[in-house]
């Protein structure tokens, strides 16, 4: 099973989603940022480090937001998630083609990729409705 982090950076109430260019799974797919963990590194150090090659952003990693396991073709993943903090660095994305800033209630209306959309189904019930 690969291990998968990836960050909830929050600005006035609104979480920042970047549409990945291409992809093992979903090209063209909306998700949180972030990136595979490498053997040799911690899941919060592989999102310190995907977060500041993909976005150019220096993060904190304040705490876990919760996992999910997602069965895709090709593999399992661990989606694990993790509220952060932002500490530096200039919003430049290097690893996607779009970025959007989304409150909770419209992340129904981005095309999410699979794990992406568990792990809010799962963690974080009411996010993406209306009434939520």
């Amino acid at each position: 099973m690969k291990l998968v982090t990836a960050a909830l950076i929050e600005r006035a109430g609104r979480y920042l989603l970047a549409r990945r260019v291409t992809a093992d799974h979903g090209p063209g797919g909306w998700e949180f940022p972030g990136g595979k963990v490498e053997h040799d590194e911690t899941p919060e150090a592989c999102l310190v480090r995907e977060i500041r090659e993909e976005l150019g952003l220096d993060i904190e990693v304040a705490g876990s937001a919760g996992d999910v396991v997602y069965p895709y073709g090709t593999g399992t993943i661990k989606l694990m998630v993790f509220h952060v903090r932002i500490t530096g660095g200039e919003l430049e994305p290097a690893a996607h083609e779009e970025i959007a800033w989304a409150l909770p209630v419209d992340f129904s209306s981005f095309d999410l990729l699979p794990a992406d959309r568990a792990f809010i189904e799962t963690c974080w019930p009411g996010a993406g409705r209306a009434n939520g």
